[in-house]
Order: C-alpha cells, then structure tokens, then sequence
C-alpha cells in the first residue's frame, strides 16, 4: 500500500527533509514546492513512500522537529498506478498490512475516547437497550445493545496511553469511562425504577431471564472471551479493518454487565449486581491487559531508527535553521 505525506517546512529546513525523504527506502516519488506554503511561509514536499516505511520516515522527521516547524499529514489515495511505486513496496521492509503508524493509532484511539454528548448518548442507549433484553429475556436486544456500545474506543485508547506514556490520552479515556458508565447505569436504573409501576414487567423478572445467566455468573471464560476480544480489536485498529470491531463489540460482556448491574440493584437482587459488577470489572480489564499485550509486541518488532541517529538529524535541524 502507497501512503501520501505531505510535509510543510521552512525553507531553511527543506533541503533536510527532502534529502532524509528521497534515501528513506521504500521511497517511490518526492516532489519539491519551493514557497508552496503561505502559512506559515516555507516549502512543501509531497512523498508517496510504502506503508510499511511510514514510521520509519516519521521518525526521522520528528527528530528534525518538523511537526513543531511545519506540520506532517498522511494520507492514503484510492488509486496509484506507477512501476516505481511497486518496486518501493517490495524494497521496503515488512508488510504493508502489518506496519503501525503509531501517531495514526494515537489519533484514532483520542478520537474515540473523546467525553462528548454522542459517546454518552450511545452508551446511555446500548445500557437501555441491554436492560430491556434482560427484562425481557431476549438474547438479540443483549447482542444488540453490546454492538451499539462504544466503550471499545476508551479502552483502546488507555491501551496506546500505557505502552506510549501519552498520558493526556489516558487521563480523558479514564474519564470518558468514569463518567460514561456509571451515568449510563444511573439512567439506566432510574427508567427501571420508573417502568416498574408501569407493569411494564415484573419483580421476579431476573429470575426468569435464563439467557442473562452468563452475565451475573463470570468464569475463567469471561477473562479467556475479554483478552482474545481486546487482542482483536487492538488487531484491528492497527491493520484498519474496522469490520472487525463488531465482532469484538458482541464477544465482551461490558454493556450487558452494566445494564445487569442497574436493574438488579433496583429489584434488589443484591448478589446477582455484585457478579455483574465484577463481570464487567473482568472485561474492562482484560480487554485493557490483551490491547497493551498486542501494542508491546507490535512495539518491539517494530524496526526503529539506529541509535544516535535522532540526535544526528536534530543536531542537522539546528544547524540547518542557524
């Protein structure tokens, strides 16, 4: 796969930057736009590199402070039809589907672990929803309301926060999750507490919910289901294929256990909360433990730049900008 950089610098640093660009391998074109940028005023350089150079290169110009004097964007054409860019894919090392771009991952897990109004309102919702198929013993609202859920986003986000030291990233995933759940359990129980007068369904309901069994009654499964789930979805988050994701979204017992956790503390089957509670604490945390297992591994297998060589090119940068 051929990525697209486009990379803004002061003309002081360009001459560096193209250079570093045009030896790093699997480098197929780089293009050169003297004065391109008004703002801020500099040059502008377009590469079409393999993806699994990308990190590489990134951070060589990292190490020359680009991001701090221009900016770096990354991006990927639908379509590229050249012989040079064939020959830089089979030159660079690895596989493309393999590389990790790491400031993409850390983009991508900030995104997602955002506190706003729609994070809360699909978690409100897939807790609701979760309820409901308790209530009514009904395993597709259950499976429902787990692929509604976005929790997976924060989680993955506290991941990358732990193997990466961001921990801005990990202060607001742990938010976004302290926040999120138990504001979708509060909401939660008070619609139960509420439906109750209604006849809506009854006292006894949880006895007669055979299909949420599992969520009140956690195992070595449960643990076993969360870290091969975590595994997968921090899988593919990396290698992008999201189509992945649902499949991990309906494997974890985190929203069921939220919702459980709810209506049985307002029809005060107090023992049944406690296993639903602690079901869900197993999730959050072997969904957590598999996601900063996958990122270590893909960290130590990760080519990085030879030692020394960092600190050359930021010397390089001070030298150039004089």
């Amino acid at each position: 796969m051929i990525v697209q950089m486009r990379v803004c610098v002061p003309a002081g640093l360009s001459k560096l930057v193209a250079d570093s660009c045009r030896q790093q391998p699997g480098a197929a074109e780089v293009a050169l736009h003297r004065g391109a940028s008004l703002l801020p005023p500099g040059d502008v350089i377009v590469v079409h590199i393999a993806r699994e150079a990308v990190e590489e290169l990134m951070e060589k110009l990292q190490a020359l402070n680009v991001q701090e004097a221009g900016s770096i964007a990354v991006s990927t054409p639908e379509l590229v039809l050249s012989d040079r860019a064939d020959k830089a894919e089979e030159t660079a090392p690895g596989e493309g589907a393999d590389s990790v771009v790491w400031d993409e991952v850390a983009r991508q897990t900030g995104e997602d672990s955002r506190l706003s109004w729609s994070y809360l309102a699909f978690l409100v919702l897939a807790t609701l929803l979760a309820a409901i198929g308790i209530v009514t013993d009904s395993t597709i609202a259950i499976v429902g309301a787990m692929a509604v859920g976005p929790e997976f986003g924060p989680l993955a986000a506290l991941a990358v926060a732990l193997v990466r030291r961001k921990w801005r990233l990990g202060r607001r995933a742990a938010l976004a999750l302290a926040v999120g759940f138990p504001a979708a359990m509060l909401t939660t129980a008070l619609v139960t507490w509420l439906a109750l007068p209604l006849g809506l369904f009854s006292r006894d309901a949880l006895d007669n919910a055979s299909a949420a069994e599992f969520i009140y009654h956690p195992g070595p499964f449960s643990l076993i289901v969360a870290v091969l789930a975590g595994a997968a979805g921090m899988l593919s988050v990396i290698s992008r294929r999201s189509a992945a994701l649902i499949g991990v979204f309906i494997s974890v017992t985190t929203v069921p256990a939220a919702g459980y956790v709810a209506v049985a503390l307002v029809l005060g089957e107090f023992p049944k909360a406690a296993g639903s509670a602690l079901q869900l604490l197993v999730n959050l945390g072997g969904i957590v433990a598999a996601a900063v297992a996958v990122l270590y591994f893909y960290r130590l297998a990760t080519k990085r730049l030879p030692d020394g060589t960092a600190a050359r090119l930021r010397r390089q940068a001070l030298r150039s900008q004089r």
